[in-house]
């Protein structure tokens, strides 16, 4: 058996990190036969939660983890981290507009990029989940001077699951049967799901799905799947979220087999993207872990369109968090 890895967890006890850690335990993302020791961590007063968190994570006598850590303390909790789950975050409240939940939470990946840089192991993967995820990845990735750009991402994958979901709810089928869906930019309203590599059961979806359906209702419905849910079930998307972070993580971790999926990674100007945003591009991971961008696409003005909305409002947010990078 292999030596465990260090995973670590922010914002362990809260609903995505609950969710995510039994996925983690089980051997879902790094394999069934590669143990763990998890490193979660906790605001102070969020201790007494995340010691209940521990508790029941023991009573599942999961043979995979080796060794629990529950702490307040970044330094201790990234400590030779090879992965980590950047879950934590502040909460968007009814009065904030999305400038207001950027600036709130900048001082927090300020202090974690720093600790990371610090603490982790130089190969550690990080993937951010809290939102507004790109821009909290974009400050903690400014905080880690010491560890290269290719350590670093955030989460659209949720978006590209939403979108493969309702794909397959249109065309009756199951969603393993989609392949080669992806998502440009942002994740938030703005974010654009883009189907020309796309396929259905090998079939090309644009011979199946209709253009008006796709730009229209498909479109407006991945895009606005968070209020919806929270409209629905009264909270916000967690077993979801918690999924589509174990999909992320395990597709990097293992490659992707040739298969397209979504990762937000700081730009190297692919498609006209400005360098150092944390943008959502089409990618293929090798066996090795390395991110590979599509780069042969070919962009009608509709998705050049919805391309710069993304990339306009990750413009202003990495603005209002200048002087935090």
């Amino acid at each position: 058996m292999p030596a465990p890895l260090r995973v670590a967890v922010t914002g362990a006890a809260g609903n995505i990190g609950y969710a995510l850690l039994w996925r983690l335990a089980s051997g879902d993302c790094f394999g069934p036969d590669q143990p763990i020791e998890l490193q979660l961590l906790e605001i102070p007063p969020g201790m007494e939660r995340l010691l209940g968190v521990v508790m029941e994570l023991q009573d599942s006598a999961f043979p995979l983890v080796h060794r629990i850590t529950a702490t307040s303390d970044p330094a201790e909790a990234f400590q030779d981290a090879d992965a980590v789950f950047l879950v934590g975050s502040r909460p968007r409240s009814k009065d904030m507009d999305r400038a207001d939940l950027v600036a709130a939470n900048g001082p927090i990946f300020t202090g974690q990029g720093r600790a990371i840089n610090d603490h982790a192991k130089r190969t550690v993967k990080v993937i951010t989940v809290g939102n507004p995820c790109n821009t909290n990845c974009l400050i903690a990735n400014a905080n880690s001077p010491d560890l290269g750009d290719e350590c670093f991402s955030a989460m659209t994958r949720l978006d590209e699951n939403r979108a493969v979901g309702q794909l397959a709810v249109k065309a009756g089928v199951p969603p393993a049967q989609i392949a080669d869906v992806f998502i440009w930019g942002n994740h938030a309203d703005t974010m654009y799901p883009d189907l020309q590599r796309a396929t259905v059961n090998h079939k090309p979806a644009a011979e199946i799905f209709d253009s008006d359906w796709l730009r229209g209702e498909f479109h407006k419905t991945v895009a606005t799947r968070g209020k919806a849910i929270i409209v629905a079930r009264g909270a916000s998307s967690a077993a979801s979220a918690a999924s589509a972070a174990v999909d992320h993580m395990r597709d990097w971790w293992h490659g992707t087999q040739g298969r397209i999926v979504s990762m937000a990674i700081p730009s190297k100007g692919w498609y006209g993207v400005p360098e150092g945003l944390i943008f959502s591009f089409p990618v293929r991971v090798s066996a090795q872990g390395q991110i590979e961008v599509v780069e042969d696409l070919v962009l009608d003005d509709y998705a050049r369109t919805q391309i710069q909305k993304n990339v306009d409002a990750l413009l202003e947010e990495r603005a209002a968090v200048a002087d935090l990078l």
